[in-house]
């Protein structure tokens, strides 16, 4: 029996090592303090955002009476919760989306090619972790930084890709993208024609 545990338990360290390396970033540390008889005990509690930067994001938050221990508490959590986002040509979103939790809600467009990241703060963090490189983003309501996370997070869960939608209404992903009636060199020579 205790052999089998230790089996067990071996498989999760193998499996733990052969994850892919993911990119970690602290958003936030917050310090409480309880006074006590004493004087004053001080605990810390940290805000992470973990993601692969090649479309999957989580965040997690841990407490602890020490900083170190929180943000590994935190970025366990975070890689326990992480979701996948569907990017269009692994550089920006697919379409413009809003998320909202609680008093928090972040708008998030797409951007073409060398925008970059336009976003403040926590929700910067998602976008870097995630793996997007250009997109436009506005936090409207709550400062606070759980809330915008949480609510960038529910607007990246919303999104859906052209294949996701062609398969789900069983059609071609070409039927869903709009059409492009001619090509740009072709504008070119009607325009040198006319």
């Amino acid at each position: 029996m205790a052999e089998r545990d230790n089996n067990r338990r071996g498989n999760r360290r193998d499996r733990e090592e052969q994850t892919p390396e993911f990119a970690d970033r602290l958003v936030a540390i917050n310090r409480v303090s309880k006074t006590v008889k004493g004087g004053k005990r001080f605990g810390f509690a940290a805000l992470v955002v973990v993601g692969d930067q090649k479309g999957r994001v989580g965040f997690g938050k841990g407490k602890a009476k020490e900083v170190p221990e929180a943000i590994r508490k935190a970025t366990e959590q975070a890689k326990r919760k992480m979701i996948r986002v569907p990017l269009r040509e692994g550089r920006t979103l697919h379409h413009d989306m809003e998320g909202r939790h609680g008093a928090g809600k972040v708008e998030m467009r797409t951007a073409p090619q060398g925008t970059g990241i336009i976003a403040g703060g926590p929700i910067r963090a998602v976008f870097e972790m995630l793996g997007v490189q250009d997109v436009v983003a506005k936090s409207i309501g709550s400062q606070n930084p759980y809330n915008m996370i949480r609510a960038a997070l529910d607007g990246l869960s919303k999104e859906s890709s052209p294949r996701s939608v062609a398969q789900r209404r069983g059609k071609k992903v070409a039927d869903i993208l709009p059409k492009r009636d001619h090509t740009p060199q072709e504008s070119g020579q009607v325009a040198e024609e006319a």
